[in-house]
């Protein structure tokens, strides 16, 4: 199946991030399949992150992705700083983009950050994940926006 020129690519000017702005009806049809085919595609930062902030829950992608970037950094001093980011803008009670977590999962994480190990987010990484699938994943599907981003290329022809 020949990619098609994606819509939702072209709105975010996909070349000036150095994404392609292709995309195929199958790959887009795999993401209704399984949130994992979502999460792992190439585009999924920008495709499901878009969504998430139509629902106004953006910050759980955010939260994951620089969770993600934290495990890739050397240098420990770098890495405090990270941690610290980390912290206040997701973790901490009332911080600009508090993930949905529960109290204890709170305190565990307080806990994780003063060893501050290669592996200190994945517990709280792990509970937004789930949520994620189990809670937006599900609305993603049905969205009117994934809908449109399906019709899109299918209309297009393959």
């Amino acid at each position: 199946m020949s990619p098609n020129t994606c819509w939702l690519c072209k709105i975010f000017r996909a070349e000036e991030n150095g994404i392609s702005s292709k995309v195929s009806l199958e790959e887009v049809l795999q993401w209704s399949q399984s949130f994992e085919n979502l999460v792992t595609h190439k585009y999924e930062p920008m495709i499901y992150k878009t969504y998430l902030k139509t629902e106004y829950s953006d910050e759980n992608t955010e939260f994951c992705l620089a969770c993600k970037a934290y495990k890739k950094i050397p240098s420990q001093r770098k890495k405090i700083s990270m941690a610290r980011k980390l912290f206040t803008s997701y973790i901490q009670s009332q911080a600009p983009n508090e993930i949905n977590i529960d109290s204890p999962a709170r305190k565990a994480i307080i806990r994780n950050i003063q060893e501050l190990t290669q592996s200190c987010f994945d517990k709280v990484q792990r509970i937004i994940y789930k949520y994620m699938e189990r809670d937006s994943y599900p609305r993603f599907r049905e969205s009117q926006f994934y809908q449109e981003l399906k019709h899109s290329l299918q209309t297009n022809g393959d």
